[in-house]
């Protein structure tokens, strides 16, 4: 009798804690969705596609819908109207297809006054999904203009250049850092922007495992007051770097601060 007791206190216990399990929401970290289409591709599909990468993997709301670290493309902004509309008259001489995707490509070359640089992981992004996505800015409010001889384009350039792979050959935490952008989210000595977590003290307030676990698997634990920017951080981040890399930039964050 005693025995069956002590077993359904256990399964009890269990019951209450899958409960409790599954009412806490699930942050996931969506990995963007290779894209394949046809030479006759509608601007439809296209719009489509890139819709979905804009508001999910490709992590674009994350800073284009707060409009304090990038302007919000989906409305009017200062007076010139939504992306598709103003798209055309940022660079003189250059159309709207033009500027949106050397915007992605070089966002370096591209900053508008008073925002900071675009943190945009144009190389995790295979030519494809970089055209949906400037078909779907173009849609909002001009004419979308890309075509199936774009993404041909673009999948030439993929296959010289395959997608992925270590952005920097370096194992210079720093140059690391810099090379995969991730200074454009953290602050770090007076350098990048306080967006992320900061770098410094990191390893005072997060364990080493924890460390490594947000780097490989950005999903698992997302920080205390950081809810808002959840998936933003890209997935496959830590597939992009070494495994000597990422113990370097590990052992680096541990020892700021601990």
């Amino acid at each position: 009798m005693t025995n069956i007791k002590i077993l359904g206190v256990m399964i009890g216990t269990i019951a209450v804690y899958t409960w409790i399990a599954n009412t806490i929401p699930q942050l996931e970290s969506v990995v963007p969705e290779e894209l394949s289409f046809s030479a006759d591709v509608s601007p439809a599909e296209l719009v489509a596609a890139g819709a979905e990468l804009y508001s999910g993997g490709g992590g674009c709301t994350t800073c284009h819908g707060l409009e304090t670290r990038a302007p919000n493309l989906l409305s009017d902004y200062n007076g010139e109207g939504t992306i598709g509309q103003r798209c055309g008259t940022r660079v003189t001489g250059q159309d709207c297809k033009v500027y949106l995707h050397e915007s992605m490509v070089s966002p370096a070359d591209h900053i508008v006054e008073g925002f900071e640089p675009m943190v945009f992981q144009a190389r995790v992004l295979s030519g494809a999904q970089i055209w949906s996505l400037v078909a779907f800015l173009q849609d909002q409010g001009g004419t979308v203009t890309v075509s199936g001889s774009d993404l041909a384009t673009a999948a030439e350039a993929d296959a010289a250049a395959p997608v992925g792979g270590p952005a920097v050959a370096s194992n210079d935490p720093l140059e690391i850092m810099r090379g995969n952008l991730c200074l454009g989210c953290h602050v770090l000595e007076g350098e990048g922007a306080e967006l992320g977590p900061a770098f410094d003290g990191m390893g005072s307030r997060i364990a080493t495992d924890r460390i490594r676990r947000g780097i490989v698997d950005p999903a698992a634990e997302i920080a205390d007051g950081f809810d808002h920017l959840a998936g933003s951080m890209p997935p496959n981040l830590g597939d992009m770097l070494t495994a000597r890399q990422l113990e370097v930039i590990v052992d680096f964050l541990a020892g700021q601060g601990g």
